[in-house]
């Protein structure tokens, strides 16, 4: 539409020309230099490299974009969606507490004591067989340089175990392991085979306290095996979560032989408690400034895990994630019972999700959107994939993520951390903030080029410009200046706003009444100093393709804010704005007092006062915009 708009105009100004009696020729050529001026035709360019400058200043910051538009996307999140541990967390786990033979203890580095790797000959007591159990169901070990590498919870049982004298690498000398059932989202829990001391064979199982609960039948305590007394358990294991502590379980079952089917439901049941262990993954120290930068943003933070609902509450109240709601948080159980209708009602008040599956994270992804909002969604596994696709920015862990999540996701966290999903959503606020400033400045200064061709024959004006003028203006001001503006640092109050709607016009909040209003001065000054250039036998064409370019920098200079004066941001806080802008000035003057550029240009040099009168019409531009925002600032 604005193609053929244009295009309508030049036809309009080439006919109005001949009318005239304006040569042929040069009418045509008038209408097609003016088509090329009119159409930002560097609009696309200038977005797509403002974009990738985007793109690459992420990278910097550890937030990999995979898909170019979730740069400028992500100024429209509402909701953040993070996994809790390694992304709010520091996943480094270490073990604090444990719960074995009816004692609760808390574990220190300096809480050692000698196991089979040590002196003392191997005994069956309920200590003994709790750390030989965190150390052989175990996937974590050491490297050649004593380094532990693994899962950090893993890392943190076979620490905390080797620490107290039971070293796996020793230990899989007299119990290696046979068999195992690898740990998964549903079952919450992970089960290794070995043989034992009595020629027989041992399983350890570790998971869910609650989970473990109801596949054993007995606690090994120094008087033997005793009947599980639920209610006490489960007691100890909230006062542990209620501490902010990743709580396990550890259970183990003899067997005479080695079963035919390794399955969990062949496997996994009739188990023997070993104890509990409690494992604190402290908060990230920046995480908690970017929940609260986020609030101020108009962002939802919600905290994802697969906890007990007790250390999810402990964590989110530590962050700010949650405040005094009991109603805020909810289980994988809980979300599993509820209609996707019910979950809908409840889905913008839930700040916690406790006890979750990876599968879950689709229907809180459909729930948010169904209501409106533009959700992030954080994920590291295969089956966090379908969210990552579906949510509206798919974030993938960069660290712990499967190549199956990063395929799927918008962007790569790097670093893993909560914090730089933030600073990705203010860079993406700002990359927006800057392509409406400079889509606003080349319609304004493709406008004023449009008009004043356009109104000059209709008030008895010869043509304002040659064909060179118009290509001339159209290279100074559409390209360095434009560009520059896509570097603008952001503005003050960028994450004290609320989100944009993803479906907002680019021209909202004024922005396309701004940029007419601002085109149609620039071509009254114009046509004015024509007007009057000629009636007092000045220059006046050389005067008119001065003004018009000189006017539309000013005009760039003035747009760097759509509230902020220039005064106070600053002139030298965009460095290549302001070269640009300097550079541009000066291949203008040349054209007016180089000869060979005279010639070229159809140009005269101006007297002094003749410059001065053009230098004081192209302020007055950037004074009008600066009023415009003194206007805005007040409402």
């Amino acid at each position: 539409k604005l193609a053929i708009g244009i295009l309508a105009i030049c036809a309009i100004v080439f006919i109005a020309g001949i009318l005239r009696g304006v040569s042929p020729v040069l009418m045509l050529l008038t209408a097609i230099s003016l088509a090329v001026a009119a159409i930002p035709e560097a609009l696309p360019a200038v977005v797509t490299i403002s974009l990738a400058f985007g793109a690459r200043k992420m990278v910097r910051q550890n937030a990999l974009i995979r898909k170019l538009p979730a740069v400028e996307t992500l100024g429209s999140v509402t909701y953040i969606c993070s996994d809790k541990t390694g992304t709010l967390t520091q996943n480094r786990m270490t073990v604090e507490k444990i719960y074995v033979d009816g004692r609760l203890a808390h574990v220190s580095p300096s809480n050692t004591a000698a196991g089979p790797g040590g002196q003392h000959k191997h005994t069956e007591s309920p200590l003994h067989m709790f750390f030989i159990a965190l150390a052989l169901s175990n996937d974590a070990g050491a490297d050649t340089d004593n380094n532990i590498i693994g899962d950090p919870t893993e890392a943190a049982l076979y620490s905390i175990a080797k620490r107290h004298g039971f070293d796996k690498k020793e230990l899989q000398k007299d119990f290696p392991r046979v068999a195992e059932i690898p740990f998964d989202s549903e079952r919450k829990c992970m089960t290794t085979f070995h043989r034992w001391s009595d020629g027989k064979f041992i399983s350890f199982t570790k998971g869910a306290v609650d989970v473990l609960i109801e596949k054993s039948g007995n606690i090994l305590t120094s008087g033997g095996l005793k009947e599980i007394d639920t209610e006490k358990i489960l007691g100890v294991s909230e006062r542990m979560a209620a501490d902010g502590l990743r709580v396990l379980g550890i259970a183990m079952r003899r067997w005479e032989s080695l079963p035919e089917e390794i399955s969990p439901e062949n496997v996994e049941t009739g188990l023997t408690v070993l104890g509990l262990t409690g494992m604190m993954d402290p908060p990230r120290e920046e995480a908690k400034e970017a929940v609260r930068l986020c609030k101020t943003a108009g962002i939802i933070p919600v905290m994802i895990t697969g906890d007990h609902p007790l250390t999810a509450r402990t964590i989110a109240k530590r962050l700010v994630i949650l405040e005094n709601d009991s109603t805020a948080v909810i289980t994988g159980r809980e979300l599993d019972a509820l209609s996707l209708e019910e979950f809908e009602s409840r889905v913008e008040q839930i700040r916690v999700y406790a006890r979750v599956a990876p599968e879950q994270k689709l229907k809180i992804v459909k729930a948010l959107q169904d209501r409106g909002q533009f959700v992030a969604m954080t994920g590291d596994g295969v089956n966090d994939a379908p969210a990552l696709k579906r949510a509206d920015i798919g974030i993938a862990m960069g660290i712990t993520g499967t190549d199956v999540s990063k395929e799927a996701a918008h962007m790569i966290l790097l670093d893993d951390n909560f914090a730089t999903i933030v600073k990705a959503i203010k860079e993406g606020r700002k990359i927006y903030d800057n392509i409406r400033k400079f889509i606003k400045y080349l319609l304004a200064t493709n406008s004023a080029e449009v008009w004043t061709l356009f109104l000059a024959p209709f008030l008895g004006l010869p043509l304002p410009l040659l064909p060179i003028h118009i290509l001339w203006i159209n290279l100074m001001t559409d390209g360095l200046p434009a560009l520059a503006l896509s570097v603008e640092p952001e503005e003050k109050d960028l994450m004290q706003r609320p989100p944009r709607h993803p479906k907002e016009s680019i021209f909202a909040h004024g922005l396309g009444i701004s940029a007419l209003w601002t085109g149609i001065l620039m071509a009254a000054i114009t046509l004015s100093l024509q007007a009057w250039s000629i009636k007092t036998d000045a220059h006046w064409q050389t005067m008119v393709f001065t003004v018009l370019c000189l006017s539309q920098l000013a005009a760039v200079m003035a747009m760097r804010s759509e509230k902020e004066s220039l005064f106070k941001i600053g002139l030298f806080s965009n460095i290549p704005l302001l070269g640009a802008v300097l550079l541009s000035f000066i291949l203008q003057m040349a054209t007016l007092y180089l000869p060979p550029l005279n010639s070229i240009f159809r140009t005269e040099p101006l007297s002094l006062t003749e410059l001065l009168i053009t230098l004081s019409l192209s302020s007055m531009v950037f004074f009008a915009v600066e009023l415009e925002k003194v206007i805005k600032r007040s409402r």
